[in-house]
């Protein structure tokens, strides 16, 4: 098939990679300038290099503009994949092809949509993640689904450990895809809005620890903000520091949200929600960084007491 692809980063590299191994003409390849910011920084594999290298003509664009749906027209492709692609598409794109527009969203959609799919699934306690290939139009992440594939999230299981377990997936799944609709017997399933989850984009704010969360909740923060992502902080006597290890305790503690009690299993207990009723189990953090970038041992670190804050 004539595949015009619009993707970034690790994510639209294998894509475009799968495109190329599969054999499909791929006549152009529309990618977003590399970018700083923290969450394009990351598992930044170029698609204009892996394109270039293969002598795929690169339009460089942050917006599908009236430039970039000119190129793609002449282009005549007989379908457009997308991943990775932050800004909003068109409807003129989304129809423009014979077989129109997919895209491959991280998630098990209708769950999931939005943003950091996989990070925001972790957190929020989900049993699995997934890849769904879906037809796109003017609404975010709601259309029609021809592929999905899913993942169980162990109970050791990081943020980075399940984003790489989900890239691989893409070429299996895209070749699903697009052999279906070479051979016409592409089978659509319409999404239920009724099941539909959205998370906003993360922000530097959503790594701080907010200590009324239940024990069980904050773990699963930590193990999902792993490197290279914005690590889980916290304040500990004016200083920010990084919990890199944490685990639930053993034994029920009581007192207050945030304050550092005792030692158990190799690391420091930090009371959690609903502390003063002695019933809840409390965060064990055994690995944290501080600002200077030295690790630290839960233990030793936090042997003078006192309490985790939410600020300096």
């Amino acid at each position: 098939m004539r595949v015009v692809f619009f993707g970034f980063q690790t994510w639209g590299v294998k894509t475009l990679q799968a495109l190329i191994d599969l054999g499909h003409d791929v006549p152009m390849v529309v990618t977003h300038p590399t970018s700083t910011e923290s969450y394009k920084a990351i598992f930044s594999d170029s698609v204009e290099e892996l394109a270039r290298a293969h002598d795929i003509p690169v339009h460089l664009t942050m917006r599908a503009d009236h430039e970039t749906i000119d190129l793609v027209k002449r282009s005549e492709p007989d379908v457009i994949v997308v991943n990775s692609w932050y800004t909003r598409m068109t409807d003129e794109l989304y129809d423009l092809p014979p077989y129109g527009t997919l895209n491959l969203h991280d998630s098990l959609l209708p769950k999931g949509t939005g943003f950091s799919p996989v990070i925001w699934s972790l957190i929020s306690g989900e049993s699995h993640i997934g890849l769904t290939i879906h037809r796109m139009n003017a609404e975010l992440d709601a259309g029609d689904i021809l592929v999905q594939r899913s993942l169980s999230i162990g109970p050791g299981d990081t943020g980075t450990e399940l984003v790489m377990r989900g890239i691989d997936l893409i070429p299996g799944a895209l070749a699903e895809a697009l052999t279906a609709l070479e051979a016409g017997t592409a089978q659509w399933r319409p999404q239920d809005k009724a099941e539909r989850t959205y998370f906003h984009k993360r922000a530097e704010r959503d790594s701080l620890i907010d200590w009324s969360w239940p024990a069980e909740d904050l773990e699963r923060l930590v193990r999902a903000l792993s490197d290279p992502y914005p690590r889980a902080f916290t304040f500990y006597r004016g200083e920010r520091i990084e919990v890199l290890e944490a685990k639930v305790s053993e034994i029920r503690y009581g007192g207050t949200p945030g304050r550092v009690i005792v030692q158990e299993g190799g690391g420091a207990v930090v009371c959690g929600s609903h502390a003063h009723r002695g019933g809840n189990l409390g965060l064990v953090i055994t690995r944290l960084r501080t600002a200077d970038g030295q690790e630290h041992d839960g233990t030793e670190f936090f042997r003078r007491g006192g309490y985790l804050t939410s600020e300096a």
